[in-house]
Parts: C-alpha cells; sequence; structure tokens
C-alpha cells in the first residue's frame, strides 16, 4: 500500500508517518517544513518527502504525480494538515478565517477529488481525515476551527456515500486534545496530564488500515482522553 500523508511534520503527522513505515507501507509525506521533512524521510525506510504546500491545488498535482511515480499506485490519503485557532469570535480577522479553510477543508476536499483516478484502480483504496471533536461540539474561541472540522465531517460522510460503490473507503478520525503544538495554542488551559498522544492517533490509524482487509467498516472514531468523561 502506498499512502500519501498530509502535515507529516506536524506532531500527529510525524507519529503516523513512523507508524506506516515501521509496517512496511510505502508513505509518501509532505508539509511546508521542507527540513523536518527531510529529517523524517531519512529515518525512516519507504519513506519518500515531497515538501510543499498542500494547500495550493496545483502542488497537489504534482504530489499525487510524484507519489505515483515513486511506488506505482496511490491506495491511501491521510489528511492530516491543520490550524487551529485560540480567539474571540469579535476579534476573528477575515485572513485568519481563509487562512483556515483553506488549509482544514479546501485542501482535503480538492485533494481527495484529484486522487480519485488513482483510488479507483487500487484494491484497498482507503481515505482518512483527521477531524477532531469540535466537529461534534463548539468550544469557544474556536469558532472557525469548528467550523472547518464540522465541514470537513460533514464533507466526509457525503464522500463515503458517493464511493463506496468503487471500493474506496472513507474514514474519520475525530480526537478530543491531543498532546501537541497546536492544541497547546488553540486550548492553553490545558496540561499534558492524562492527555491522547500522537502515537495513539498513529495507532489509531494502524487500526482503520488493517480493518480494510475486513467486511467491517468504521465510519468515525471518536477519542477522548483519559481524564475527559465518558460519552461526554
Amino acid at each position: 500500500m502506498t499512502v500519501i500523508l498530509t502535515g507529516a511534520s506536524g506532531g500527529i503527522g510525524c507519529k503516523i508517518a513512523e507508524a506506516l513505515c515501521n509496517k512496511g507501507y510505502n508513505v509518501v509525506i509532505t508539509g511546508r517544513n521542507e527540513e523536518k521533512l527531510s529529517s523524517i524521510a531519512d529515518k525512516l525506510s519507504g519513506c519518500v518527502a515531497v515538501p510543499g504546500d498542500i494547500s495550493d491545488l496545483s502542488f497537489q498535482d504534482e504530489l499525487l504525480k510524484k507519489s505515483f511515480e515513486c511506488f506505482g499506485s496511490v491506495d491511501c490519503i491521510i489528511n492530516c494538515a491543520g490550524i487551529a485557532q485560540h480567539n474571540d469570535f469579535a476579534d476573528t480577522e477575515e485572513k485568519l478565517y481563509d487562512d483556515i479553510m483553506k488549509l482544514n477543508v479546501k485542501a482535503p476536499y480538492f485533494l481527495c477529488q484529484k486522487a480519485l483516478p488513482y483510488l479507483k484502480k487500487s484494491d484497498e483504496a482507503t481515505i482518512i481525515n483527521i477531524a477532531s471533536v469540535v466537529a461534534h461540539k463548539g468550544y469557544p474561541c474556536q469558532s472557525v476551527y469548528a467550523a472547518s472540522k464540522h465541514a470537513l465531517l460533514g464533507f466526509s460522510k457525503s464522500l463515503a456515500n458517493e464511493v463506496y460503490k468503487d471500493n474506496i473507503r472513507v474514514h474519520v478520525i475525530s480526537p478530543g486534545a491531543v498532546f501537541t503544538e497546536m492544541v497547546a495554542l488553540a486550548r492553553p488551559d490545558l496540561t499534558p496530564d492524562g492527555m491522547t498522544l500522537p502515537e495513539d492517533i498513529a495507532e489509531t490509524v494502524l487500526f482503520l488500515i488493517k480493518m480494510r482487509s475486513t467486511n467491517a467498516v468504521i465510519d468515525e472514531l471518536q477519542i477522548h482522553r483519559t481524564n475527559k468523561e465518558p460519552f461526554n
């Protein structure tokens, strides 16, 4: 299986890349931090770094082309790239709104669209979109981030119903607070104690990919930290 992973230089993305490569998958990692991407790829077998801005639609074409040239297939897309926020609704500026929507919604939307011709040729075609608990809840000071993750979840539901007939599975992982730099920015009130780790999300990705060979389909996995009340 050949996997394209966006946001690979982030806290969650780099752990997903590591977990996938350790299981023997071919992984194409992308992100804007070229130095960090190269460092990750150098340490992992079967990993190729293609740095660039995933919100640039012309770069998406380049990414898919290079991935196919390297490994001969594109079987799985993992949309992990994202931007969070922590500011009052009244203070949200248009640029911040546009930046978040462009990366969190527009980029995965069109990457999935551009990847369809490749995925339709695969016997194990899989799309995994990393959403968030805010796809279901609206926390204060995260209005744009919440809107973007609601949009990603809604898009994923529609896409899943449109492409399942082509044997393409679409999954959503919606974690609560994961201990990364981005979450520290969005939720400065949280501490690392009891929080979900990036490695936990990586294991969840592996689980979904493993389930691809079964007749059981999991549409969405919601994950919360140990010190969060269950079903809340």
